[in-house]
């Protein structure tokens, strides 16, 4: 699992490459984390390379949208699989993220 950051003016572009799992949670909100210790207005989680995303995955998504919004920071979510799709689908997470269909469209919307 890899996380590569990429400041695109006031937008943070976290791209996650690798599953979201129990082993790899922990380090993926660190790394969320310093850019929330940072107060970063908008921020984007590309998902293109994610193909697998476990209960302690989400939690930790949901904890960082949760911590943005303390700020009003806004956090969007782009590029998911139809597997990763279906699962924020299936917990009614489409509700509570902003989904795009890719970085371009996610970073337009903002």
């Amino acid at each position: 699992m890899r996380v590569n950051i990429e400041n695109r003016g006031e937008i943070a572009v976290v791209a996650i490459h690798g599953d979201i799992d129990i082993n790899t949670a922990p380090e993926i909100k660190k790394s969320l984390d310093r850019l929330i210790s940072e107060k970063k207005p908008k921020v984007l989680i590309n998902l293109k390379d994610v193909d697998y995303v476990d209960s302690s995955g989400l939690a930790t998504l949901v904890e960082v949208l949760k911590k943005l919004r303390a700020y009003g920071g806004k956090l969007k979510l782009a590029s998911l699989s139809e597997k990763v799709k279906g699962l924020f689908e299936i917990t009614k997470l489409t509700k509570l993220f902003d989904i795009a269909s890719d970085e371009t469209s996610a970073i337009g919307s903002f």
